[in-house]
């Protein structure tokens, strides 16, 4: 899928492919409401709209470039898409919905998370959980009965918390899709940081990308 990006915006890459992947692999009901959280480029609302049968998409993020971007590419592929500004935990309120997918921020690195620029998209702080773990938190009040999340990210920032904090919030939850990938560019340059932090191996160069679905079953 060719998109548009205005500058700074979070290019789609492995990840976004993977969610994707997923996401047409859930036997998700046509007709409901999805939700992209962390959306960038809009690259994951405009395949909700496309591919996973959604009667309303709606993309949040932090950066006006980034909804920009996802109203264009929502444009030029015919697809209307909600867009929203701000943290998601502020702007979403009380609404629900039927599938939630995000992509969020997980890159473990040592500086602190930055508050604009185009490294919000991925600086994560020490552990990479930054986002994880508010959304995590926040997962279980966004989701309809019997509603659907599926989160993408990296196994250095600890798949196991993110399964644990679902679970604890009510959700089933469960790795429903892996991948590994070399490192790129941010990555690479961080790599000694990663194995002082005890990380990754000593040179390893690749992580394992993860989607850990979350079900909610009660009522």
């Amino acid at each position: 899928m060719i998109l548009v990006r205005a500058p700074g915006v979070y290019r789609p890459q492995e990840d976004t492919r993977l969610l994707i992947r997923a996401m047409a692999a859930a036997a998700i009901p046509r007709g409901g409401t999805m939700l992209d959280v962390c959306t960038g480029s809009g690259a994951v609302a405009v395949a909700a709209a496309l591919l996973g049968g959604a009667e309303h998409v709606t993309a949040v993020d932090i950066s006006r470039s980034a909804l920009i971007s996802a109203w264009l590419n929502s444009r030029l592929r015919r697809t209307r898409i909600e867009l929203l500004h701000g943290e998601f935990a502020e702007v979403l309120g009380h609404r629900r919905f039927d599938v939630v997918l995000a992509n969020p921020p997980y890159v473990p690195g040592p500086v602190p998370t930055p508050t604009y620029g185009p490294a919000r998209a991925w600086e994560a702080g020490p552990a990479g959980r930054a986002v994880l773990d508010p959304l995590c938190r926040i997962l279980p009040n966004l989701l309809n009965p019997k509603g659907i999340g599926l989160i993408v990210h990296s196994s250095l920032c600890d798949v196991d918390a993110t399964v644990r904090d679902l679970r604890d919030g009510g959700l089933k939850a469960a790795i429903v899709a892996r991948e590994i990938n070399e490192f790129g560019p941010v990555l690479r340059a961080r790599a000694p940081w990663l194995e002082s932090a005890g990380l990754i191996e000593p040179g390893q160069r690749y992580e394992e990308l993860v989607v850990v679905r979350a079900d909610r079953t009660a009522t």
